[in-house]
């Protein structure tokens, strides 16, 4: 049975084996994937591990002024159906008009994940009956999508030791452009549903991964990279919490060599954490589910969050036939390249596949390889300063601004700076202590005008966000280091004289 959005790619993935081989076992935890393969121990049974095997399908919101067919605006929590159009709202004649926006983000998403692009790609409309779907269909790409056969280098760290990090490798079926749905708001009290249509017809991609991961850490992990690199794109902001990247996850086990599994979709997850439980329950509860003679069923299921489980939502078993047809009022989506450009075409009606290609920005892996080679840093330093946003500008700014070696400076951002972010829960733009004043901070401790001890005190008084300089604080707390050779010794003299009774005994000893 074809999933919500794909077209049936996971049915056909599943049927004809996809994935490559079956990994070798791998430790003795449940759920815990590593380097060393991607099987789970045997059960109660003591037959041979169990292979889990992990497809995730992404839908990132595209970031964009306006919808995906209307001029409809695209802002987060605006008024309820403050934000919808004739169209939006499917009254009778109303007809799409394709974002051009959405077509450029896409087949930048597309290069960016080595997918290839189709120069011509076809609408569909897949039918079915959604409350807050107000045509009765989503245009979507069944047939031909506008991207295919990408793939997704993503790292994950071997037994939780940053220092020991493995770069795996996750195929990329296709992107396709497709309108998202409205919103239903569930009124418990009242017994009743109010719906907001201010999503209704906002550009999505989605970007179907074949079924190459084996945990939920990798699906964490491979999602966590590709919301970096639509975040580095622009194409999306991908803010789960927002709403603007969603996970379904598509899971199965089965023993070595044998056919996979029957399959289980866990739909509509917002947060990384949350599908890293979500992918590890679940493979858990199917193990479990087959030690004890049981069957899996192929259905639809839904992530509790409170109570760390998945719960069934509807079965998959009776067909659903979506009923896709092309969609008679829009053409096929032409691109083009360097070579297929006619002369007389004028550039603004067209989007140019090589035009931005050229301008693809550095992408997450090349920016943490730079970061390394260019400061010296530890590789497991540079992926958390891509981790979080804007850290590794400020990081950047910081070296530039002052003479202590890089090496050091990433202690101070990693070990103290970020641990004071956290510890208020702020962002890196929210931090009270800019680059510049950390960068002067640094320079009094690098020129041994204050001790690290001290350096760290000023810190702490920085954070309070007063407006004074670390000179003014290290002057006011008198924290300054004594360079004088002769001063230092008539401190000292001076202790010695007011404590005469002391240093004789000490003598005596």
């Amino acid at each position: 049975v074809a999933a919500r959005g794909c077209g049936g790619v996971w049915r056909r993935a599943w049927r004809r084996g996809a994935g490559g081989p079956v990994p070798a076992p791998r430790g003795q935890r449940a759920v815990t994937c590593n380097a060393k393969g991607g099987a789970v121990p045997a059960g109660k049974s003591g037959l041979a591990p169990w292979v889990p095997v992990v497809g995730l399908e992404i839908h990132a919101q595209i970031s964009s002024n306006s919808k995906l067919f209307s001029g409809s605006q695209v802002q987060f929590a605006a008024p309820p159906n403050a934000l919808v159009s004739f169209f939006d709202a499917s009254l009778p004649g109303t007809l799409p008009v394709l974002n051009r926006r959405c077509v450029e983000a896409a087949v930048m998403t597309g290069l960016a994940l080595n997918c290839s692009i189709n120069k011509k790609s076809l609408f569909d409309r897949k039918h079915y009956f959604y409350a807050d779907l107000p045509a009765g269909y989503q245009i979507t790409q069944q047939r031909v999508p506008i991207a295919v056969n990408g793939s997704l280098s993503y790292s994950l760290c071997i037994d939780n030791k940053m220092s020991q990090i493995v770069t795996k490798t996750v195929r990329i079926k296709q992107i396709q452009l497709e309108q998202d749905s409205g919103k239903s708001l569930h009124d418990d009290t009242r017994s009743q549903t109010l719906i907001d249509l201010n999503r209704a017809g906002v550009g999505l991609m989605e970007v179907v991964m074949e079924p190459d991961m084996c945990c939920g850490e990798e699906a964490a992990a491979a999602v966590r990279e590709l919301q970096l690199i639509l975040q580095t794109l622009g194409s999306s902001q991908a803010v789960m919490a927002e709403g603007q990247l969603r996970v379904d996850a598509n899971i199965s086990v089965h023993r070595p060599g044998e056919p996979y599994g029957v399959r289980t979709e866990v739909k509509n997850i917002n947060s990384l954490r949350f599908l890293a439980k979500a992918v590890d329950y679940e493979i858990q509860r199917q193990i479990e589910e087959l030690e004890n003679g049981g069957t899996i069923l192929n259905e639809t299921r839904a992530f509790d969050s409170k109570l760390g489980c998945t719960v069934p939502m509807r079965d998959k078993e009776g067909k659903q036939d979506y009923r896709f047809m092309p969609e008679p009022n829009l053409p096929p989506l032409i691109l083009y390249d360097a070579k297929s450009l006619p002369a007389n075409m004028n550039h603004q009606q067209v989007v140019n596949i090589d035009w931005i290609h050229e301008r693809l920005p550095d992408l997450p892996s090349v920016k943490r390889a730079k970061l390394v080679e260019q400061y010296g840093i530890l590789p497991e330093h540079s992926f958390t300063l891509l981790n979080e946003d804007g850290l590794a500008e400020f990081f950047e700014n910081v070296v530039k601004q002052t003479q202590m070696k890089p090496k050091k400076v990433i202690g101070w951002i990693l070990n103290d700076l970020l641990s004071y972010l956290k510890q208020h829960s702020l962002t890196v733009k929210e931090s009270p202590v800019s680059s510049f004043v950390l960068a002067d901070l640094l320079n009094l401790l690098e020129k041994k005008d204050i001790s690290s001890a001290a350096a760290k005190q000023v810190l702490a008084e920085l954070w309070k966000g007063e407006g004074k300089t670390p000179l003014e604080i290290v002057k006011e707390k008198k924290l300054e280091l004594i360079q004088d050779q002769k001063e230092l010794e008539q401190i000292c003299q001076a202790v010695i004289d007011g404590r005469e009774n002391e240093v004789m005994m000490m003598v005596l000893r």
